[in-house]
């Protein structure tokens, strides 16, 4: 998970109460991937990145509905990219009712493959037509973000981390690897070198007292 002041890394099962005990009581803008689990949150957008990917594997299918499909979804998610940011520069406009027409015919699309013989295809179609709204919701407010480029840009180099080691041991293992990545994020996120505050904490921890608090973040950020 990662906001604008702070990241937190979990390992373990992708459920949902693991997830109602990250984000209890979560009211904001959630951005994310596919996961069933965050459908419940009414305030919630979707990464094109993870779709356009999809769409990219039906391309390089050896299926011809596939890699039409694909096409499609690819071409439909090129043209509302430009125009989001086209809109972001420009004065305000609508761009759900400027792009209906191509909305309505990828929705169509969708409907028409939603039993599909090739299992991929049959995926994308479901996975779209599920999540429509969440999907597409950007397009209602172009300064929204379209991906969630911040959270796997923060993630890659600690699962990386994570394979070179060959993993954790032990649950204990597990959480001490998620912590110390989530406050060395955070440090950095919010403008501060991590490893003074750290070298702080294990000395209070090794004198019996409480760990200090997270630095806020730097003014101006």
């Amino acid at each position: 998970m990662s906001s604008a002041t702070v990241t937190l890394f979990v390992v373990g099962k992708r459920g949902r109460e693991v997830l109602d005990r990250i984000l209890p009581g979560f009211t904001g803008w959630l951005m994310s991937d596919g996961w069933q689990a965050y459908r419940h949150f009414p305030r919630r957008l979707r990464c094109w990145a993870h779709l356009t990917r999809k769409a990219q594997g039906l391309i390089d299918s050896y299926d011809r509905e596939a890699q039409a499909f694909g096409h499609q979804v690819q071409n439909a998610f090129d043209i509302l990219i430009g125009a989001i940011h086209a809109a972001r520069d420009g004065p305000p406009v609508d761009l759900p009712t400027l792009h209906a027409a191509l909305l309505v015919e990828l929705h169509a699309a969708c409907v028409r493959l939603l039993g599909h013989r090739h299992a991929k295809t049959r995926a994308l179609a479901v996975e779209l037509w599920n999540d429509w709204d969440a999907i597409f919701r950007v397009l209602d407010n172009p300064q929204w973000p379209i991906t969630n480029k911040d959270a796997e840009r923060a993630l890659r180099h600690w699962v990386i981390a994570r394979r070179i080691m060959m993993g954790t041991r032990c649950e204990a293992g597990s959480r001490t690897f998620t912590l110390l990545s989530s406050v060395i994020e955070t440090c950095r996120k919010r403008g501060h070198v991590p490893w003074p505050y750290l070298a702080v904490v294990i000395a209070e921890r090794r004198a019996g007292r409480e760990a200090a608090p997270l630095p806020a973040p730097v003014p101006g950020l």
